[in-house]
């Protein structure tokens, strides 16, 4: 019996790109889809030993798999992409810069400003007594 002469080929470290045939050019700071990935998962989720933990009961994805995206081996695809965009505000703006779509993340931060403002007057009127608005 001989053993088998082929063995696996690992895969490149490069990760995926996106292609720039749309003409467009990618005015983001990343180049590829799991660096960006990588980065915003570990800022969003923490680079300590729980973040794998997280991301699995968020995703559902095996603990190899979550290891791979903290590493940037590999990027979450498809249903698991969509589970950390449901968990994380921090993923789909990283996805809206990839993509190009800084008008819809422009909106987005201007309607996320909008509800911290709101919320700050709320606080602002609990602390201002009733009294004070018949002086002027």
């Amino acid at each position: 019996m001989s053993f088998r002469k082929k063995v696996r080929k690992l895969r490149t470290e490069t990760g995926k790109s996106f292609s720039k045939s749309s003409g467009k050019i990618m005015v983001s700071e990343y180049d590829d889809y799991a660096s960006a990935i990588t980065e915003t998962l570990c800022h969003a989720f923490g680079e300590n030993r729980g973040a794998p933990k997280s991301l699995m009961r968020i995703t559902g994805a095996g603990e190899r798999t979550v290891k791979n995206w903290l590493e940037g081996k590999n990027a979450p695809s498809g249903e698991n992409l969509v589970e950390l965009i449901r968990h994380s505000d921090e993923v789909l703006e990283a996805i809206l810069m990839i993509t190009g779509r800084h008008e819809i993340l422009a909106m987005k931060m201007v309607l996320n400003v909008r509800d911290d403002l709101v919320q700050v007057v709320e606080l602002i009127d609990g602390l201002v007594p009733p009294d004070v608005d018949d002086l002027e």
